[in-house]
């Protein structure tokens, strides 16, 4: 994910490990055992993927999406609007991200830009919760936390997440990697219990650790690009079932 062209991050077929509970903004909703290959599939897209055949992703096996709406408090994915209302008409479940670059402006107002362009959600069922893309800075290789410190990094999210919470009445899902959670934030436990993970990862060494206290993923992000899906390929943590359920909220 991340920026509107293609990412250098290494790919891994690690396969997860089959996790009981499933996430509702957080919180455990059920102790269901659902295999692989039963785990609805998804993808994640962004300007990149531009006009996106949509009846062709769900005839492979899509069943829901995550797409890019907004960067920072001034970039609006110029293909949103046609990604995000073309997956919904062939009947994907969908949801928006926002890609966070803290150093640019605070939480409060990126999550409030995020929100007027996109990120907003509905209890009908097919619109995921908005999530926050927080990442390696990939502008500036020499400040990759953007130049906070763990603590105010904690705090930049927190704020993120509270004006989206006042704004819609749901927590962001966190969209992150093993690594860098435990670089920036120094592996904070301060969301674990109200936001839904969506781990990306790649590298097999961080196969079996999970970030921040987390004990599950919601959403996994096994592959950036290389899959049969346009755009990063997605699996979700329990069954078709259970996907609306956590859309519904």
């Amino acid at each position: 994910m991340a920026r509107d062209h293609k990412s250098t991050r290494r790919r891994s077929r690690v396969i997860a490990a089959s996790v009981a509970a499933l996430a509702l903004g957080g919180a455990a909703l059920a102790e269901v055992q659902v295999s692989a290959a039963s785990r609805p599939r998804g993808h994640d897209v962004s300007s990149h993927q531009k006009n996106v055949n949509w009846s062709k992703a769900k005839a492979k096996g899509a069943r829901f999406v995550y797409v890019k709406a907004t960067e920072s408090h001034t970039y609006r994915n110029p293909y949103f609007g046609r990604q995000y209302n073309g997956s919904r008409d062939v009947g994907l479940v969908r949801g928006a991200y926002h890609f966070a670059v803290p150093n640019k402006s605070s939480g409060t107002t990126q999550a409030a830009y995020f929100l007027r362009n996109g990120g907003a959600w509905r209890a009908d069922g097919w619109t995921l919760p908005p999530a926050l893309d927080i990442e390696y800075n990939p502008y500036d290789r020499k400040k990759k936390c953007y130049g906070l410190s763990r603590t105010r990094m904690v705090d930049w999210i927190k704020a993120f997440s509270n004006e989206v919470r006042r704004q819609t009445g749901r927590r962001p899902v966190i969209y992150t990697t093993t690594h860098w959670w435990k670089t920036c934030t120094g592996n904070s436990r301060a969301f674990r219990s109200n936001h839904a993970l969506w781990l990306a990862r790649y590298d097999s060494a961080d196969a079996g650790e999970l970030p921040g206290g987390w004990t599950f993923w919601t959403i996994w992000q096994h592959d950036n690009g290389s899959g049969s899906l346009p755009g990063d390929q997605n699996l979700f943590n329990g069954s078709t079932a259970q996907l609306k359920r956590f859309a519904k909220g």
